[in-house]
């Protein structure tokens, strides 16, 4: 495994992998993911919990379940049968344009498409992603170990996805994993922008870090005063992100493997807090 542009600490090993579970709560093919699941009543707003450390805002796929290679072929084949863009770059372009939602995508990748067909698309995208992609999804190697070492630490554990929050929510208590999170955004909640913004104005003054996989996760963090963006680099096949790519595009660290964030928050943490720059004054002419 290759190291991550921080140096001063080394990349933690890939491990075996578990073996793979099938989504058995999926029983027939819907016509959008929310139609898994049983009804449930209105989502609550959020109740601000006590934080002692600071908040980690995780995104979801690609950063801690290693199912992007599933929903770019997912991605891809719906592309090239709905616009005719043949299937490798199709796929490029969706990697190209991840972390925004599909109908975004779509939009900016396509403009000149009637709005109805790529409405179709993207109905089609997400069926095809809950039965094709999420139904094999698994969490990468050391994420399991990485959030209760974070927990343990007393940092503050929340999601921010693209997908819907009650699919995110199923596949966090399939794999054991929603214990950890003290809150899931998904689309219900707004866009990732709306998400972080949403817990700069709650938390104030707390260190808040979002871990994600892609230039969109790098911009968001940028887009919010003192928001610290850290992320997973990727080796996807015609698509490989090194840990220099996203500190480009404004990581503070990046590295193959999440298995050593434990270590780099609290590195991170001893840091200044970054504070939203002060307007100058203008100067009232006499």
């Amino acid at each position: 495994m290759m190291p991550g542009v921080d140096r001063s600490l080394p990349a933690t090993g890939s491990g075996p992998e578990p073996p793979q579970r099938e989504l058995s709560v999926l029983p027939s093919v819907p016509q959008r993911p929310s139609e898994v699941l049983a009804p449930r009543p209105p989502r609550q707003p959020a109740v601000q919990v006590a934080v002692e450390r600071g908040v980690v805002l995780f995104d979801l796929d690609g950063t801690l379940l290693d199912d992007l290679a599933l929903i770019s072929d997912v991605a891809a084949d719906v592309m090239h049968r709905s616009f005719g863009t043949p299937p490798e770059e199709a796929r490029i372009h969706y990697l190209a344009t991840t972390g925004m939602p599909f109908e975004a995508q779509l939009a900016q990748l396509y403009p000149a498409a009637p709005a109805q067909d790529r409405l179709a698309a993207s109905r089609t995208f997400h069926q095809r992603k809950v039965t094709e992609a999420y139904a094999r999804a698994k969490p990468f190697p050391e994420v399991p170990k990485m959030l209760k070492s974070l927990a343990t630490a007393r940092w503050n554990l929340a999601i921010t996805t693209g997908a819907e929050t009650e699919m995110a929510d199923l596949l966090l208590e399939r794999e054991g994993l929603r214990y950890w999170f003290d809150d899931v955004l998904g689309s219900a909640e707004g866009t990732k922008r709306e998400h972080v913004a949403e817990y700069r104005r709650r938390y104030g003054e707390v260190r808040l870090f979002l871990v994600g996989d892609s230039r969109f996760d790098m911009e968001v963090a940028g887009s919010v005063a003192g928001v610290t963006a850290l992320g997973r680099a990727s080796t996807l096949r015609g698509w490989a992100l090194s840990p220099t790519d996203l500190v480009h595009w404004g990581a503070a660290w990046a590295d193959f493997s999440l298995g050593t964030l434990p270590e780099v928050l609290e590195r991170l943490s001893r840091a200044p807090a970054k504070r939203a720059p002060k307007r100058a004054r203008r100067r009232r002419a006499k």
